[in-house]
């Protein structure tokens, strides 16, 4: 019977490698140039790319992407355990070449992509050397990809799209976007004329694309696969933010637990207080019960496919955004007027929940789509009642039970005895 929590040890020293890495270089990085990876000034850069080198020297580039094409190909349970630390240090996806979107976008690149289009654009994804943005959400559909009005149609050699997305993440800084058409999915160069991106939102573009010209081999994927290429990148994207989710709650939680020791009220540090200690108790119960389903389901991606493991990616999706906003809620009421500060991460983690309610397709729709997927595995029961009404159960024992009792007369006599007696008491 395989049934293990533990690490091999040689994977462990790895864990432990990137928790040194990330608090003794990239943390400090990030206090001093947030977001380094895009800094215009040469010895940032220099500097960014020497720790770079260091994570690729050690293996642990680009994470998600399988070996062949330049990632170490740790599967997604080790990849996990990786993202519970990452998650934590705002700098480290990028300084570990596995920050989003385009690690969704490169997922779609090199499953989907032709040779040309992977040396055009995944090669300099990978190495940093551009940068990218998935421009699917519209603003009347949503993420309901039945409801979108964005259209490529083909004009000789080339494609003219025409229509309007909302909530591009990295639009404005990204160099290539992948346009989700009604017909398809499409790269589209940023500098493409009538590209227009909006003056708000700032970090979530609004883009309008007006007579957009792209080539024909712009296209990515088959004609009319916009779909299958969606649901491949965003199912991905919902594990790998869920892992990240990890990081944040475990943050949050030791932030908590560390405030709870340190604070006085009342004659007693907080921690002796009881609605403080069921906040804690509550939290961590959430955290660990998080985490396990988190594993269980990059396990079975592992072992089966993100399709397959469908069901679980979209119970996790909708249950990460719901234990970080309550554990950071917690958290921020436990550091009292200070959490409602911009002095510690509290507030944007809460601020940032209901963000994560909603990317890559609302909790509401996840939830459904679990309940239907549920449901699929169940039949309704024939008659008034359900299967396990106990007279039916009890009506079934008796006839299981018939040849033990014929064989056995006491065991009969003492067994009618009982029946009896119940049936007195009604």
């Amino acid at each position: 019977m395989a049934w293990d929590f533990s690490t091999e040890p040689e994977f462990q020293k790895k864990l432990d490698w990137i928790q040194q890495f990330c608090d003794e270089k990239v943390e400090p990085l990030h206090r001093l140039f947030p977001h380094a990876v895009r800094w215009p000034n040469d010895a940032v850069k220099a500097y960014v790319r020497e720790l770079q080198q260091e994570v690729k020297d050690q293996g642990l580039w680009a994470l998600f992407l399988d070996e062949e094409l330049g990632g170490p190909g740790f599967g997604q349970l080790k990849l996990a355990l990786v993202n519970e630390i990452l998650g934590k240090y705002p700098a480290a996806p990028q300084l570990f070449g596995a920050a989003a979107p385009d690690t969704g976008n490169m997922e779609m690149l090199a499953a989907y992509g032709t040779d040309e289009q992977k040396e055009r654009w995944l090669t300099p994804l990978i190495n940093q050397e551009m940068f990218s943005a998935y421009s699917m959400t519209e603003p009347q559909g949503g993420s309901d990809p039945n409801l979108f009005k964005t259209t490529a149609v083909q004009d000789g050699d080339e494609w003219v799209i025409n229509g309007e997305k909302w909530f591009t993440s990295a639009g404005r800084v990204a160099d290539i976007l992948f346009v989700m058409c009604t017909n398809g999915m499409y790269v589209v160069p940023r500098d493409t004329p009538g590209v227009e991106i909006m003056p708000e939102p700032r970090n979530h573009s609004h883009i309008k694309y007006n007579d957009v010209r792209v080539p024909a081999d712009h296209l990515l994927g088959p004609k009319d696969g916009a779909k299958v290429l969606a649901q491949r990148r965003l199912g991905g994207g919902r594990i790998h933010h869920a892992m990240r989710t990890i990081a944040q709650c475990t943050l949050a939680f030791d932030m908590m637990c560390e405030r709870a020791l340190s604070r006085e009220s009342h004659g007693s540090i907080i921690a002796e207080h009881q609605m403080v200690q069921e906040k804690i108790a509550e939290s961590y119960a959430k955290l660990r019960m998080l985490r396990l389903f988190v594993l269980e389901t990059a396990w079975k991606i592992d072992q089966t496919s993100t399709q397959e493991a469908r069901t679980d990616i979209a119970a996790v999706k909708f249950t990460m955004a719901r234990v970080l906003r309550e554990i950071s809620f917690d958290a921020l009421h436990i550091h009292g007027s200070l959490g409602t500060t911009d002095l510690t991460p509290l507030q944007d983690m809460y601020a940032g929940a209901p963000t994560m309610g909603l990317a890559d397709g609302a909790d509401e729709v996840h939830k459904s789509t679990v309940a239907r997927r549920v449901l699929k595995g169940y039949r309704p029961h024939e008659g008034f009642f359900p299967r396990e009404y106990i007279p039916y159960k009890v009506e079934a024992a008796w006839e299981k039970m018939q040849p033990v009792l014929a064989a056995n007369p006491d065991l009969k006599s003492a067994a009618e005895y009982y029946r009896d007696r119940q049936s007195r008491r009604g």
